[in-house]
């Protein structure tokens, strides 16, 4: 987990996420959520991009298993649930996440053009669960209650290595096909 300032990403880190995302990685400025192995989860894209274009996405979720688990919760329909729970509390949890999510971003530079814009919806609805999932894979467990939930009701788990073996010299253990590993380094039950 790492908000911002985040430590500048490794030639390895771009190349992960380039494979992950299956194309050039963009205007990266930070790893922000690593799986156990230490490959990238969830990266962090500047928040104005190098042609000048505004970017709100601050925290974008890389992980091809997470982002699989999470566009099956959207698939399914949870993004009503969980709008729904917007009221009282949740709903004053989720402002705060929005806030701290803008905080973060303009903690890195102050883009007037995406000002009070944050992600995934925030702060009044639910509209990109990959969005919120990343921001709790970044910021950590309790700052956004969507996040959280919809990480909780995925099949996908921050605790277990899914990563795929993308031929590159990586901090994981190689495989023919993915990194089953738990976060003590044991095997997957």
């Amino acid at each position: 987990m790492t908000t911002p300032p985040f430590d500048l990403p490794s030639d390895l880190d771009i190349a992960t996420v380039s494979a992950q995302l299956g194309r050039p990685a963009r205007n990266v400025i930070g790893i922000s959520a690593r799986c156990v192995c230490g490959a990238p989860t969830v990266v962090s894209t500047s928040p104005r991009l190098q042609d000048g274009t505004p970017f709100p996405t601050l925290y974008y979720l890389s992980h091809p298993a997470a982002t699989a688990a999470v566009s099956t919760l959207e698939a399914n329909g949870v993004m009503t649930e969980l709008s729904a729970l917007l009221t009282g509390d949740v709903a004053d949890e989720y402002l705060a996440a929005h806030n701290a999510y803008l905080a973060d971003r303009t903690g890195i530079v102050d883009v007037p053009e995406i000002d009070g814009i944050s992600a995934g919806g925030m702060p009044t609805r639910v509209k990109c669960l990959h969005a919120l999932v990343g921001h709790t894979l970044a910021a950590g467990p309790g700052v956004n209650p969507i996040g959280d939930r919809a990480l909780a009701l995925s099949t996908w788990s921050p605790t277990v290595c899914q990563c795929l073996d993308y031929g590159l010299e990586s901090p994981a253990p190689a495989s023919s096909a993915a990194h089953n590993t738990t976060a003590d380094g044991g095997p997957e039950a």
